[in-house]
């Protein structure tokens, strides 16, 4: 090998326990950890509305709630190509300061008991309804800041995956300039040998060209990637 150490031999530093993230994968994790938001309101709106009595507005809830509870376990677990919890800074918010986890589950307990109250028309329904709709605010804060999280590490990804470009064409950069110097002394033995080296120097004239035209590439790929 001309380079002194591959791109694949190179230990990974990006904080995010070996998994392979791509700008896909989160964008659809900011988006489902967005919509934890809207499904937790819209299951404490139903639940209100099924105290008053709106046919079908429990069922409505019950639904949402699934959906919410569906995506903190993709999002914790992992599911469907969805990595769950991968860096450090997730688990803090999840496991550790801000204690994610525990107040999630806390919510979607608290709205199945709530929900069981108003469908089984208990006495306890108004007061579980009352902490239901007290508890979105804390909610809403540590689902905000959850998202927050996920934004974070999206942007230090693209930041890595930028400079991992960096130097991967820094180091075809370093081979094509090897192969010029490589292409360089052949036509200078090909015109030492006369006729006999004739087909050898178009060879060596042809690699020459190929090694300029990966130069122009990978200034613009460089180009390119500061520029984003």
């Amino acid at each position: 090998m001309l380079e002194d150490a591959s791109i694949a031999e190179r230990p990974r530093d990006d904080g995010f326990d070996g998994v392979k993230l791509s700008g896909d994968v989160f964008g659809a994790l900011i988006n489902l950890s967005g919509r934890r938001r809207f499904t937790s309101q819209r299951v404490v709106l139903y639940a209100v509305l099924a105290s008053m009595g709106h046919e079908g507005a429990a069922a409505t809830a019950r639904a949402t709630l699934a959906l919410f509870r569906d995506a903190h376990l993709t999002l914790v677990e992992g599911k469907g190509g969805l990595p769950g919890v991968f860096c450090a800074q997730l688990r803090d918010a999840y496991f550790g300061v801000l204690q994610g986890d525990r107040v999630i589950r806390d919510f979607i307990a608290l709205a199945e008991s709530t929900l069981d109250a108003i469908v089984g028309e208990g006495r306890g329904a108004p007061a579980l309804l009352d902490e239901l709709v007290r508890s979105t605010t804390s909610l809403l804060s540590v689902l905000n800041g959850l998202t927050l999280v996920y934004e974070e590490q999206s942007k230090r990804h693209a930041q890595l995956q930028k400079r991992q470009l960096q130097v991967m064409m820094g180091d075809i950069q370093t081979i094509a300039k090897q192969a010029r110097m490589v292409a360089f002394n052949a036509q200078i033995v090909a015109a030492r040998a006369g006729q006999a080296g004739k087909e050898f120097s178009v060879v060596a004239s042809s690699m020459t060209l190929i090694t300029g035209e990966i130069d122009d590439l990978v200034h613009q790929a460089l180009n390119g990637a500061l520029a984003s």
